[in-house]
């Protein structure tokens, strides 16, 4: 979903997850394949990209969470990969599922998203509601 409409309808789920801005950094300093391996390669030019990419690569990774936790299921359900966050031409973060990901999203009835995140200093976060198709379409 990738509209800058915003998203109608019921409440399925709901994800938030914090994750620390300098243990993201110390993972991809010692594993490089730890980026390949969780974030989409459109994720990871973006975060590149920035003065400084880690409030990045770690806010994707708590929405990441935050996604698979308003659908109920733990890490390894779905690749990471298969959720990526994605930016509108607004800013607007939003999220676009794929694979085992959005089979299972429909599965749950999920028909849009809406997604925060934050970073400060030392953490970043993300919100992630699920929505169910608006009954009035």
């Amino acid at each position: 979903m990738g509209s800058e409409l915003t998203p109608r309808g019921p409440v399925i789920g709901l994800g938030v997850d914090l994750v620390d801005i300098d243990r993201i950094q110390g993972v991809i300093e010692r594993q490089p394949r730890f980026v390949e391996r969780t974030y989409t390669a459109d994720e990871a030019a973006y975060c590149a990209a920035r003065k400084v990419p880690w409030e990045r690569y770690a806010a994707r990774f708590a929405a990441k969470e935050a996604v698979m936790k308003a659908m109920g299921v733990g890490l390894g359900a779905v690749d990471l990969t298969e959720i990526e966050v994605v930016k509108a031409d607004s800013g607007r973060p939003s999220v676009r599922l794929s694979g085992r990901a959005a089979e299972l999203a429909a599965q749950l009835g999920i028909a849009g998203w809406l997604l925060s995140l934050s970073h400060a200093r030392e953490v970043a976060q993300a919100t992630a509601i699920a929505l169910a198709a608006d009954p009035a379409d």
